[in-house]
């Protein structure tokens, strides 16, 4: 059930990160606070199709 998810950053939009989720228990969209190596900051990562 768990699923490979590409995460994208909000801001510039550089797909830096990949996680794993579970699709039963989290059907919606993942938004985590991530590290971005070219702002030098965090932001917000938000899952891609």
């Amino acid at each position: 059930m768990r699923q490979i998810v590409i995460l994208e950053c909000t801001e510039t939009k550089d797909r830096t990160y990949l996680t794993m989720k579970n699709k039963r228990n989290n059907p919606e969209r993942l938004e985590l606070r991530k590290y971005n190596p070219r702002l030098r900051r965090h932001t917000i990562y938000r899952e891609t199709k």
